[in-house]
């Protein structure tokens, strides 16, 4: 393995002098430190990972040190980290035409290289076709309600004066409303088992790519492996049966797409399949989790929360042609507060710090030159807390979102072509959760340490969050 890191160098160094020949664009490279010869930065960067400051300490450690443009070397390429709006929009906007997206190796290889995460350019907008329709209004509004019903049912398990450890409960009711949607599943035991695998695959996603036994990265593989057997049965049985089910696995072995290339191959559909299962468990969850917080350490806010969620609460109790009292696509369309605590949560939290992309032609960004064949990624965080862009950008204050954000500021779903298919999804979670526990419990934080759990990409809270919870009375 030490052999192929040292190639993998030697050949990225080569690279790099093979792009340097005579221009007349005189810009100079972002300025950071290569680090040690061969391994560059690796050893900080993985010392960042497993820290609980988290991953991102990383890159804000050299944001102070060089500023809003900077480059490293980690798992032997050339990174460059940028946080301006104007980046932003350039990249973002790109088409794809002189960036592409890419992740560090260890993440391709546990999601997919088939994944809409990993996919080249004209292969995204393949996949895209067919997944996107999946996300429709009709699709979304028949989820909010069953969600609802679901969310109501765990809530109805807590006990008044209990501890609850909100990731956890988090995790187990975003799994299950994710496995219900993508493959009908709702057995408890299945459901824990794919709760479980998933982590294993988030674990490693920042570890290093090492295959040997025990291994973090090779515990991941091990679990991707498992989670993409079952997908495999499910579709072999699904193939040679006549029966329906109502989820998004269906529906793709179902649909041709709109490009002529017909339908997804099984391999195409299993990397996306696991794909939506890491982004709607694991970051919906982490987000929700920071969501509460936020709330727990600014009453007035969660007062403000409160006043709204409570008055629709009773105007859906005095309708009386409603057929039920579960929450609606409309419901959520009438909150008008609600969705500002969810959107200044994700800036807060920046669960997402960074948006990677592979350089395909040299290019110039803020000022300086950036190589073909070298990492860009755009650093969500510094751009979610610039004291230019968010005024008094560490307080959590919803009413700032009363205003338009300038454009490519807020970037928790990214922005373009490459947009989050499932972020309307992830913001109707959070809304109905919300809903329900602020109008179902009132709570309290009892560990508010923020240190971040170790070698996570999405960043959680290593206490999970416990709370005490006390029923309110009808």
């Amino acid at each position: 393995m030490l052999q192929k890191l040292l190639k993998r160098e030697a050949k990225g160094a080569a690279h790099e002098l093979s792009v340097r020949r005579p221009s007349s664009d005189s810009s100079p490279p972002p300025p950071g430190s290569r680090g040690l010869p061969l391994i560059g930065e690796t050893i900080q960067f993985m010392a960042a990972v497993n820290s609980s400051n988290g991953v991102y300490d990383f890159v804000r450690i050299r944001c102070l040190r060089y500023g809003g443009c900077f480059k490293t070397r980690i798992f032997g390429e050339t990174h460059v980290f940028v946080s301006s709006t104007e980046s932003a929009k350039q990249i973002l906007n790109d088409g794809g035409v002189n960036y592409t997206k890419k992740y560090i190796r260890s993440i391709a290889e546990l999601v997919g290289h088939r994944s809409l995460l990993c996919a080249s350019h004209l292969d995204h907008k393949f996949l895209r076709s067919h997944l996107i329709n999946l996300f429709s209004t009709s699709f979304l509004a028949s989820f909010v309600t069953q969600f609802d019903q679901q969310i109501v049912e765990a809530l109805r398990g807590w006990e008044s004066g209990s501890t609850i450890v909100l990731l956890n409960q988090a995790l187990k009711i975003t799994c299950k409303a994710m496995c219900k949607m993508l493959m009908s599943i709702q057995n408890d035991d299945e459901l824990e088992l794919l709760q479980k695998e998933v982590a294993h695959v988030c674990e490693a996603m920042l570890a290093f790519p090492w295959r040997f036994p025990g291994t973090r990265f090779h515990n991941g593989l091990k679990a991707r492996r498992r989670i993409i057997k079952i997908l495999e049965k499910m579709i072999w049985e699904r193939q040679r049966s006549e029966a329906w089910h109502d989820d998004f696995l269906q529906r793709l072995l179902s649909e041709e797409g709109d490009d002529g290339r017909g339908a997804l191959s099984d391999v195409e559909i299993g990397d996306n399949i696991l794909t939506m299962l890491i982004a709607g468990q694991d970051t919906t969850a982490s987000a929700i989790t920071w969501m509460v917080k936020f709330l727990d350490e600014n009453p007035d806010v969660l007062q403000n929360l409160k006043d709204e969620q409570f008055e629709i609460l009773m105007n859906k109790h005095r309708d009386r042609d409603r057929e039920n009292c579960f929450l609606t696509l409309e419901d959520l369309g009438n909150m008008c507060y609600a969705p500002k605590v969810v959107k200044e949560s994700l800036r807060l939290a920046s669960v997402v710090p960074w948006f990677p992309r592979l350089v395909l032609q040299d290019s110039q960004i803020q000022g300086y030159k950036v190589n073909k064949g070298w990492n860009v990624n755009i650093d969500v965080r510094s751009l979610h807390s610039h004291p230019s862009i968010f005024h008094h950008p560490t307080i959590f204050d919803p009413s700032r979102f009363y205003e338009e954000a300038k454009p490519y500021s807020f970037l928790a779903f990214g922005m373009g072509g490459r947009q989050c298919l499932g972020m309307n999804l992830a913001k109707a979670m959070m809304l109905v959760f919300l809903h329900r526990l602020v109008t179902s419990y009132r709570w309290k934080v009892i560990d508010s340490d923020p240190s971040i759990e170790k070698w996570a990409l999405f960043s959680k809270l290593k206490s999970g969050c416990p709370i005490i919870v006390t029923r309110i009375e009808s």
